[in-house]
């Protein structure tokens, strides 16, 4: 159902690799709720999944970028100005890679180097977005930036690994661009703290299925599921959440504040 929450507003979703990931879906949503957008994925991300069925889908150009690199990203934010006739209103970032959970390096034994690249594209590429959009003026005034992170930020969650790291460091980033956008443009950046949800990123987690059973019993409302997190993205889009910045926003079912459940208990018991 539409209520048009995002009419006229135009914004970038990055990340929507597969009909699974909740950037596929948060684009879907925004488009009904009459968002324009532009889609954009790095390029080997591109030739994995299927984003061009999605641009069909919700009438929208792709361009390819690697937030890694600089000349990438400012000529995504010029394109997609040429694209909207000027600045637009929201971005959502969903954007995550290790390069040590790939290589399987433990957490006390990672690559240093690929560490920092995991920084890089994880975490400082909301930075690097963040700025091109200051310095070109892109992002409207009252615009609102979103990007997806996790609990194990705040709490140890051993086989997460650096990533973890990566999602401290990127809500750091929010909080800290957060205020700089605010007091410059009123822009608003905010993080989402979502629930394990079952995306082709996220089952590639060492014991994901037991984790997220586990989760599911330690939520009272249960995981918010990815079209839930795509909802929340489209309010926090809207002009309803116009003095909510800076904010790590938990949406896990209660998940973050929940310290033992009945159902866990009834768990451990067996």
């Amino acid at each position: 159902m539409s209520n048009n929450l995002l009419k006229g507003k135009k914004g970038i979703i990055f990340g929507a690799l597969d009909e699974k990931s909740i950037a596929w879906i948060t684009a879907i949503k925004c488009f009904e709720q009459g968002a324009q957008l532009v889609l954009t994925n790095a390029p080997v991300a591109m030739r994995m999944g299927a984003i061009n069925k999605l641009a069909e889908q919700v009438n929208a150009p792709v361009i390819p970028c690697d937030v890694s690199n600089a000349e990438d990203v400012d000529n995504l934010i010029t394109k997609s100005m040429e694209h909207f006739g000027g600045g637009f209103d929201f971005i959502l970032h969903s954007i995550g890679m290790s390069l040590n959970v790939r290589k399987g390096k433990h957490y006390t034994e990672i690559d240093y180097a690929h560490n920092l690249k995991t920084f890089e594209i994880s975490s400082m590429s909301l930075h690097r977005v963040l700025a091109a959009c200051m310095k070109k003026e892109a992002l409207n005034e009252w615009g609102s930036v979103i990007a997806l992170s996790y609990i194990a930020a705040q709490r140890v969650f051993p086989d997460y690994n650096e990533m973890a790291d990566a999602k401290s460091l990127l809500e750091s980033v929010a909080r800290s661009f957060g205020y700089h956008y605010g007091v410059k443009k009123h822009v608003r950046v905010n993080t989402i703290s979502q629930s394990p949800t079952r995306t082709t990123a996220g089952s590639g987690v060492k014991g994901f299925d037991g984790f997220i059973n586990y989760a599911e019993n330690m939520s009272p409302l249960g995981n918010a599921s990815a079209e839930d997190c795509a909802n929340y993205c489209v309010v926090m889009f809207s002009d309803l959440t116009r003095m909510v910045t800076m904010q790590n926003l938990f949406h896990d079912g209660g998940f973050s504040f929940t310290g033992v459940t009945n159902a866990v208990i009834e768990q451990m018991e067996k």
